[in-house]
Order: C-alpha cells, then structure tokens, then sequence
C-alpha cells in the first residue's frame, strides 16, 4: 500500500490537514479524502458502470452512484420551486439559477454571464476560435460536441427525429419542430416592427431586412444586392 505523506499534527487547530498531496501539496484531514482526490492526478477510475450497454469509469463510488441514476431514471432530488426533479445534488442546484437568475460564470472577453461553466467553456471558443471535435469521416472540426453529432448524420444520413403526423424524418430536432408547425399553424416568431408573425426563427431574421433594408447577396457580374439568396439565384437567370 501506498504510504500516504503527513504533515506535523496541531491538535488544537480546528481544522487539521494532516495528509499532503505529493503532486499538488494540497492538505487533507483524512487519509481517504486524498486518495480520492490523487486520482484527479493519476487519471485512475477504480469504480466501473455494471450497465450492459455501458463502459464508463468514475473516479469516486459517488460519481458511479449519480451516474447509475442516468439508466435507472432514479430522481430523488426535487426543487422547492417547481415540480422538477434531478439525479444529482448539482444538477438541482444548476437548475435553481433559472428561478433565482444567478449566472456565477463570466466570460473575460465580453464580461457575458452563465450559470452553467460548461456553456461557459463553450461560449469563449467563440472568442478563441477553438474546435476540439473533429469529425473522422471528413476531417471537419466543431466547437461543439453536439455540432459534431449533427454533423456526423449528414455521412451516416441518420434521422431518428420523426414527425407523428406525416412520419416525414429529420436529423435535426430543432428542424422537426419547424416543421411540426406546418401541420399546427403556430408562428411563434414575432416581428417587433410590423407584428408579422413567422413560423421559424429563420424566416424572421430574413424578414427583419425588409425594415433594415440589408441585402448580404450580392451578384458577381453587376453588383446589385439583394435581401436573400432566393433572389439573388432569380436574378442570375437574368445573365445566362
């Protein structure tokens, strides 16, 4: 077993912090406590998912425990708020902030605030330019996982999105709802200008040109602009 370093003992101190960190020199008062916290170090994960389907590892028993809660749908943590329910201590205190309005997490570049660190960490990418996921087929790389795994459908053509009344099928979940409101009638989307009222949030921001008189498009062979792409590619007609 691995001999644990421990610092001089004060046992009129309150707070002892007898064992030591090699890596780090962080204290702790408990022998068990550091073990745990070496493996932040060492990358060790002791504890395995027993789930068939499953081959993930955790550092600590209660990392495993949390985790275990994903395939049971076990959600003993309740909000005193709503009727919402979680798995683990942190995601009901994540979900708090949407009651509360807390955003602890500050991006240093634009001074934009989160309550969540991970979207935090995704957001400066936006600021850094970094894309840590890279697609295998075809090399293209994203800043998002989720970006990747959209990506990735248009090789495996992949649509598990479904709508129920036409069984017409989707990549996205996000254009499924789009499309779910060709059957309902819904225009969510409210121009704040003339009240013109638009099922996609796309189909907005194209109007909003009308007010704002932008046209991105412009033609290679004579210079006039137009306020979508749609026109632009009629115009062109005009040159061939």
């Amino acid at each position: 077993m691995t001999t644990l370093p421990i610092l001089s003992k004060m046992p009129n101190e309150m707070h002892e912090r007898l064992y030591q960190c090699p890596d780090c020199k962080r204290g702790f008062a408990h022998s068990g406590t550091l073990r745990t916290h070496i493996r932040t170090h060492t990358g060790e994960r002791p504890y395995n998912c027993q789930h068939p389907d499953c081959d993930r590892s955790f550092s600590t028993v209660s990392s495993l425990a949390a985790h275990n809660r994903w395939h049971t749908g076990e959600k003993p943590h309740q909000c005193t708020e709503c009727a919402g329910r979680f798995g683990t201590r942190g995601e009901l205190a994540i979900h708090t902030r949407t009651h509360t309005g807390e955003k602890p997490y500050r991006c240093e570049y634009c001074k934009k605030q989160f309550a969540r660190l991970w979207t935090l960490k995704t957001h400066i990418r936006s600021h850094t330019g970094e894309k840590p996921y890279r697609c295998e087929e075809c090399n293209m790389r994203f800043s998002r996982r989720d970006s990747l795994n959209v990506h990735t459908r248009t090789h495996t053509r992949e649509k598990p999105y479904t709508c129920e009344e036409c069984r017409k099928a989707f990549a996205q979940l996000a254009v499924l709802k789009d499309h779910i409101r060709t059957h309902t009638g819904e225009k969510p989307y409210m121009c704040e200008e003339c009240s013109t009222a638009f099922k996609t949030r796309a189909s907005l921001f194209i109007h909003r040109r009308v007010h704002t008189g932008e046209k991105p498009y412009m033609c290679g062979e004579c210079g006039m602009r137009y306020s979508t792409k749609r026109a632009l590619l009629k115009h062109l007609e005009s040159h061939t």
